[in-house]
């Protein structure tokens, strides 16, 4: 703390955001962003991929500056962002990045030690008051219970415990749920998450829910699981296209914004669709005036010269008139967003296509690769449909592998059947400092490139693993009706509770650890 008079936090904290314009890679994303956070708020930003979600929270950061407007913070700052990279000048093992998250808890401690070590060896004023604002300091952001946090949230999130494991052999999804953990305990007053819900499985969510609800100070959550901002968002920031180019800003939880989205929608659509078809009339009408015109040159036969002359001023009027109804009638209605398709294979439903038998993997001696599939028969046909659920380590990833031909089993076969096209989307693609071009971009960004590669092959079978991560919530409903019409068989791994409800009726393959 900077002052000697301890305040709580929640007088302090917070986040103001005036007229923020945002652009990446010479494209502005985002234009005139006013946006207000104080404690107790907890703010979904929503949006489908590529609309500047994660901009918007580098910006509200500090760690990217904005091309227009500003941004002030007030408070302790935690920040969760998609994706940690390993580098050089940064955290080299778990033991590091955890006590870099939770240095403010760690540094209140030491000086409440080093205060109450000054106070016992002498009485002055300087010294009792000293000890006063670190006691405070560290009572309210309860620093004593930092390190109980912090194991509770690893456990709960299912992290790595091992302080001296190395972050650049770890997994994205690894270094993701440390780093989440290390976030949960440290309490920060202000806290932004970038897609906090990838990497965690039914345990992880309600641990994360549950603190993200207790937390007494503001947050900015980027989310597409609507279970999570069901539960605990207070307001919406949508980033999706709107008819005016401004943010729709909702107060209230998911069904008001979900509701006040498809009133939106609705409303574009059908005023986008009134102006293209009065100006399809006004340009009939003109194309007929012009037509008129032409063929009122040639009157009947013995029609006097003067008869033609006299009509024909007339006619170019009222073609003219026409022609300048059409040019003053703007198009000023942007079309509307396009719902996702997904392209037929041409499938035939009941046609075998896979099938699985007795397979297992004998992996690693790791907590997170043991053994796992012990003797799995599966049969896909055309337009079966299967749930693959479990808790993170339990074997998903691998069997979605194997299914794929990518990982042969340690045991059993895996046959693709009648030259059926198998296709898989992993849970995560490369985008690493080291990785091509066309693997570059943000992870929403490669999740496009790499849902639009899959489908533009119209695989037999589908073999999706986590679908919805790095996509928003619009655009997980546009795949999931997609995903309901195809005769393709789908197998589907997820942890999303929404996309667990919505296909309560297929039928699911739950593994175990």
């Amino acid at each position: 703390m900077t002052s000697h008079t301890p305040v709580h936090p929640s007088r302090v904290a917070h986040l103001r955001a005036r007229d923020l314009h945002l652009s990446r890679g010479g494209r502005m994303l985002l234009r005139g962003i006013d946006l207000t956070l104080a404690p107790g708020d907890r703010i979904a930003v929503v949006g489908e991929n590529g609309r500047g979600k994660t901009t918007l929270l580098a910006a509200l950061s500090g760690e990217l500056a904005p091309d227009a407007g500003s941004v002030e913070r007030h408070g302790s700052l935690g920040v969760v962002r998609q994706e940690l990279v390993p580098e050089g000048s940064g955290p080299r093992t778990v033991g590091d990045l955890l006590d870099a998250l939770l240095a403010r808890p760690l540094a209140a401690l030491r000086e409440l030690d080093a205060a109450a070590g000054a106070l016992s060896e002498g009485s002055g004023a300087a010294a009792a008051r000293r000890y006063d604002d670190a006691l405070a300091a560290a009572t309210l952001i309860g620093a004593w219970d930092a390190s109980r946090r912090l194991e509770v949230a690893l456990a709960e999130v299912g992290a790595l415990t091992d302080r001296r494991r190395a972050l650049a052999t770890m997994s994205v999804g690894q270094r993701y749920r440390v780093r989440l953990a290390g976030v949960i305990a440290a309490r920060d007053d202000l806290l932004l998450l970038d897609e906090p819900t990838n990497h965690l499985d039914a345990r992880g969510l309600r641990h994360l829910a549950a603190a993200l609800s207790e937390h007494p100070g503001a947050a900015a959550i980027v989310s597409h699981d609507r279970a999570l901002l069901a539960g605990v968002a207070t307001a919406y920031l949508d980033l999706d296209p709107t008819s005016d180019g401004t943010p729709l800003v909702v107060r209230g939880g998911f069904e008001q914004w979900r509701q006040a989205r498809d009133r939106h929608l609705e409303a574009w659509e059908d005023a986008y669709r009134a102006q293209q078809q009065e100006h399809e009339r006004l340009q009939s009408r003109a194309e007929a005036a012009r037509s008129r015109l032409s063929t009122g040159w040639r009157p009947d036969k013995g029609t006097g010269k003067h008869q033609r002359q006299s009509r024909a001023p007339g006619m170019v009027r009222a073609m003219n008139e026409r022609i300048d109804q059409l040019q003053q009638h703007r198009l000023d209605v942007p079309p509307p967003p396009l719902r996702l398709r997904l392209p037929s294979a041409g499938t035939v439903p009941g046609t075998p296509l896979l099938r699985a038998d007795q397979v297992s993997v004998q992996r690693g001696a790791a907590p997170d690769l043991r053994q796992q599939h012990a003797g799995i028969t599966l049969r896909l046909e055309g337009g079966d449909r299967l749930l693959v659920v479990g808790p993170n380590g339990a074997g998903k990833t691998t069997l979605l592998q194997m299914l794929a031909g990518q990982l042969a089993p340690s045991a059993g076969s895996v046959r693709a059947l009648g030259g059926a096209r198998i296709g898989l989307i992993e849970q995560e693609e490369g985008g690493g400092p080291a990785s091509p071009p066309r693997h570059r971009g943000s992870p929403g960004e490669r999740r496009r490139r790499a849902l639009a590669a899959l489908f533009g092959s119209r695989p037999d079978v589908l073999l999706l693993d986590e679908l919805t991560n790095h996509l928003g919530i619009s655009g997980v409903d546009d795949l999931l009706a997609a995903l309901d019409e195809t005769a393709s068989a789908v197998v589907l791994a997820t942890h999303d509770r929404s996309v667990l409800r919505a296909l309560s009726h297929w039928p699911r393959l739950e593994l175990g650890n």
